[in-house]
């Protein structure tokens, strides 16, 4: 008797440890209590499952600068999508830097009060994408896929799973679920001089691409909303940095010093984006109140 309740117990205990490590079901996700979640593939000898992500990364519309047009396009959309209300795929492209990703978290932060769940999805994950929608068509909540660094190269076949599920299949897709991806490519695989051999013009004069070119603008086109961003210029480079010490710290003044600092930052980074704009002035802010917390 003895040695089965030792034996009972060493089981027990093997139990608890194994079953933090088992992937929960989709009845077991709790959708109730998390607004972020992220799809992780299978592994091994785990299937692939969704996770919460407990503390997502917030960012409020008021700290983008420059984007401001962008920004009420995508609140719109989302929000008639909250409402139930027709609603489009989103796909940003551009430049890096410029915050397109930071556009996507600020929807997030102001809509997850109001319902709106997110899942975040890697692009070599895509395969996934009908199990996961179906997954999420049996809930009750307001879904957007998310796809940071959408693109594809030329050999990869997995875009065409993308492209049936955002338009062209059989399939109807759920009314819960939207796609909003970010891409640094507009047309989100590779396009290459050749492509452009096969265009053709006849005999009126009108032209008509080949089949390469149609078959990657096919995709983007899908996208109901489509976002273009830009490098920025030196104006609008410095009126972000502006913008983030007053929120960091707003005793700091911005002076034409901290601008010649901020101009030479972006000459050795060999870019003036929005993200080279906040890594200059964190490590600025942060050296200034170093300096003056040493002086105490």
């Amino acid at each position: 008797m003895k040695d089965n309740n030792m034996l009972t117990e060493r089981l027990l205990s093997l139990i608890e440890r194994i079953e933090p490590l088992i992937p929960q079901t989709a009845s077991l996700v709790d959708f109730e209590q998390y607004a972020a979640f992220r799809w992780v593939p299978e592994q091994k000898w785990r299937p692939a499952h969704l996770i919460p992500i407990e503390q997502f990364a917030e960012v409020q519309f008021t700290e983008l600068i420059g984007v401001d047009e962008k920004a009420a396009i995508i609140r719109q959309n989302t929000e008639q999508f909250l409402h139930q209300l027709p609603a489009n795929n989103v796909l940003l492209t551009g430049s890096r830097g410029t915050g397109k990703s930071s556009l996507i978290k600020a929807t997030l932060t102001e809509f997850a009060r109001s319902g709106l769940k997110m899942v975040e999805i890697d692009r070599d994950a895509l395969t996934d994408l009908t199990q996961l929608i179906t997954l999420l068509s049996q809930s009750s909540h307001r879904f957007i896929i998310f796809c940071d660094d959408l693109s594809f190269e030329s050999d990869d076949s997995s875009y065409k799973s993308l492209k049936a599920l955002l338009d062209g299949s059989l399939m109807n897709p759920p009314d819960n679920i939207l796609f909003y991806a970010t891409s640094n490519r507009r047309h989100l695989l590779p396009e290459y001089m050749s492509d452009n051999q096969s265009a053709k013009m006849d005999t009126k004069g009108e032209i008509h691409l080949g089949e390469a070119i149609e078959e990657k603008i096919s995709l983007s086109e899908r996208f109901g909303i489509w976002l273009t961003f830009y490098s920025f210029s030196q104006k609008e480079y410095l009126d972000v940095i502006q913008n983030w010490i007053a929120i960091l710290d707003g005793s700091i003044e911005f002076t034409q010093e901290i601008e010649q600092e901020a101009l030479q930052f972006a000459l050795l980074r060999g870019s003036r984006s929005g993200r080279v704009a906040m890594q200059f002035a964190k490590s600025y802010v942060g050296a200034y109140q170093l300096k003056h917390l040493n002086k105490e």
